[in-house]
């Protein structure tokens, strides 16, 4: 299975990543050993993460999720994708309803 994850950084910010093994991924990143960007914010702890059947589709949600606000990373942490359906740069700092 491949797996997309968020971290949170030391200072508070997410880190996006995905990877066909998450516990050995996220023991990198613990460990200094994974992105320079987490690396540089340690510690790190693993808040989030989902399954996918094909690592090109998690590497495609990898890329979509980095490309979100803080805030919409944090609404999808918190309530899954059900709390950033219909989420847009228009309506942040709203609540985002469903469609």
């Amino acid at each position: 299975m491949a797996h997309v994850y968020i971290l949170e950084c030391a200072d508070g910010t997410f880190y996006v990543g995905s990877t066909l093994d998450l516990h050995r991924r996220v023991a990198q990143h613990a460990a200094g050993e994974g992105a320079a960007y987490t690396r540089r914010r340690l510690p790190v702890r693993l808040i989030w993460n989902t399954e996918f059947d094909d690592i090109g589709e998690a590497f495609l949600w990898e890329k979509r999720i980095q490309g979100w606000s803080h805030a919409k990373r944090k609404a999808l942490i918190e309530g899954g994708l059900e709390a950033v359906i219909g989420w847009s740069a228009r309506t942040r700092g709203q609540t985002p309803t469903a469609r």
